[in-house]
């Protein structure tokens, strides 16, 4: 075996290194609370065997002892070895069934818990933490090493019980021969303890690479279409893959310290039983053990040296802990707060932000931005790019919070108004929109309630979508993931949506930018007098979208730097730039 160094002294963790270890034995303790009762008979099921597979050695050899001297009682001897062997075979055979259905709880419990967090956070706090593949590896993989834990301490205490069981047998059965495999314990104890501590960093290291690779790997697939274009597979390939080597550094450093343990305690356990059979023979030579005792003598340094076996249930546990940290570390971040507040009843969705400032990375995106939109107006935001358009539009409907300054709709901020309520009240059609259900049908009525099927169609119409929905083999019950939609129509499918859940406040980012001129005109029309009247936020960036709302916010470096009518603002050179910023073909006043 190749030499070890010396590992060097732990150091006390600092607060924020802490932290992560206090949220990961919460989260386990959570798991065990949430799966008491199956934990608890896990437990009971492999104690039980535990006791069982102790019991057997000591009968046994009663038994061999009775059938040699052909004693009166061997048939019951006999009866009580096959109870023995049936019960513990059973006992096994319930402890498979209970860990499993624990496990399985467990996990369960963990990814909903993660995921229901996931979903309480803002979009911008999970993304700027953790990639979509981290998310991944965090709720599937990490979760599911995680939900292990109860199940591998409660079965882990039976595979302590069974070698100390097994010693003290074999102390009652012999005190020379416990002796002689006591005097192998301190190295196996030494095993166990260098084991878990060049064990537990290897493991977290190893989880941490695997995540990094899983989210280059989404981002690699989310833009396929591109990789071939561009011609990069092979650089995308390599760029995805360039973890890999710390993988395989990580992955061998666990399993040499793993394989270290088994190989040594592979050698010391086989080396102890043999002491034990060595000594236990010259004692049956000198009449201190009966041919029957030391049968079970044999037995018992076998079960005893199962003290070995430990490794892999601490290697267990120490993966749960490591997925666990990971798993806290996602639901330490901390989700938006909510109240309990209804809207006014028939508000007319006055908009107002006051003094709203937002940052990203380090830097204000919205600064100060202070702006009323009134109620029943249609109001269009335009500017330059990374001007922060969608931002303030997502900041109206609570998509997002901001660092400072309030947001208010009819007079109520939006932290403390009751985030069902809100949902309601509040409507979205986005640039790119994810169609979520299994149908069409069920894509447009995806909200927060089901809109009754003729609202639905009616919505399709006002967004121009009903014509090629019919189109369909199936109609509005085409499965989603079969139906060959353009952009556009994804587009026009999202407005859907948002029309058949309109409430008084319409935020469209950019809804319409996949739209020909004369669908757009449509869209235009029908969110005037075909949807249910309320105030609307249009990001913009055509010409046209700006000239057909009541007014114009015109936004340049995060700031307003102006309101009114679109034909006033048209006046300034620099609003008319905005537009041939944008790139719209549209460059006549209307």
């Amino acid at each position: 075996m190749a030499p070890t160094s010396r590992p060097a002294t732990p150091r006390r963790p600092t607060a924020p290194e802490a932290a992560p270890d206090a949220g990961a034995r919460r989260l386990l303790a959570g798991a065990l609370r949430h799966s008491t009762g199956r934990t608890v008979a896990v437990c009971l099921f492999s104690t039980a065997s535990a006791a069982a597979a102790v019991a057997l050695p000591a009968v046994l050899g009663h038994t061999l002892d009775l059938a040699l001297e052909h004693a009166a009682g061997l048939p019951r001897a006999i009866a009580l070895c096959a109870v023995l062997l049936a019960a513990e075979v059973l006992l096994d055979t319930l402890v498979a069934w209970t860990s499993g259905v624990t496990t399985a709880r467990g996990t369960a419990w963990l990814r909903r818990r993660g995921v229901d967090h996931l979903l309480a956070l803002a979009p911008h706090r999970a993304a700027d933490r953790f990639s979509p593949g981290d998310l991944v590896t965090r709720l599937t993989g990490n979760a599911a090493e995680a939900g292990s834990a109860p199940t591998t301490a409660a079965t882990g205490l039976a595979a302590v019980l069974t070698p100390v069981g097994g010693l003290l047998a074999l102390a009652l059965t012999d005190l020379w021969l416990a002796a002689v495999f006591l005097a192998g314990v301190p190295l196996l104890a030494r095993l166990l303890r260098v084991f878990a501590r060049g064990s537990s960093d290897s493991v977290s290291r190893y989880q941490r690479v695997q995540a990094d690779i899983a989210g280059r790997l989404v981002e690699t697939l989310g833009g396929a279409r591109t990789v071939a274009a561009a011609g990069t597979a092979d650089r995308e390939r390599a760029r995805v893959l360039a973890p890999l080597p710390e993988l395989g550094t990580q992955g061998r450093h666990m399993w040499q310290v793993y394989g270290r343990a088994v190989v040594s305690s592979g050698i010391l356990v086989p080396l102890l039983t043999t002491a034990v059979l060595a000594v236990g023979g010259v004692r049956l030579a000198h009449g201190g053990l009966s041919v029957g005792e030391l049968l079970a003598a044999s037995r018992y340094a076998v079960l005893a040296a199962g003290l070995g076996g430990v490794i892999g249930q601490l290697n267990s546990l120490l993966r749960s802990r490591a997925a666990a940290r990971r798993m806290a570390d996602l639901l330490a971040v901390a989700p938006m707060r909510n109240g309990g507040r209804a809207l006014p009843d028939g508000g007319p969705g006055r908009l107002e932000l006051r003094a709203v400032t937002v940052v990203r990375g380090g830097a204000g995106v919205l600064r100060d931005v202070d702006l009323v939109v009134p109620g029943g107006t249609t109001m269009a935001v335009v500017g330059r790019s990374g001007a922060g358009k969608s931002l303030l539009g997502a900041v109206a409907g609570r998509l997002t919070d901001p660092d400072a300054g309030q947001v208010l709709l009819d007079g109520v901020p939006l932290t403390e108004v009751d985030p069902a309520a809100l949902r309601r009240e509040v409507g979205y059609a986005f640039e790119r929109p994810a169609l979520l259900g299994d149908t069409v049908g069920a894509a447009v009525a995806f909200g927060p309630y089901h809109p009754p099927s003729g609202e639905i169609e009616a919505a399709a119409r006002a967004a121009g979508a009903d014509t090629f929905v019919r189109l369909l083999p199936e109609g509005w019950d085409a499965p989603l993931r079969d139906a060959p939609l353009s952009g556009g129509e994804r587009q026009r499918l999202g407005l859907a949506r948002a029309f058949a859940h309109a409430g008084r406040l319409l935020v469209l980012d950019d809804a319409t930018s996949s739209l020909d001129s004369v669908t757009e005109l449509h869209v235009g029309r029908a969110l005037v007098h075909d949807v249910r009247p309320g105030t609307r936020l249009l990001i913009a960036h055509r010409v046209s979208s700006a000239a057909r709302a009541d007014l114009v916010a015109w936004v340049e470096d995060g700031r307003i730097r102006a309101v009114g009518p679109h034909d006033r603002l048209w006046e300034d050179a620099a609003y008319r730039a905005v537009f041939a910023h944008c790139g719209d073909d549209e460059t006549a006043a209307p």
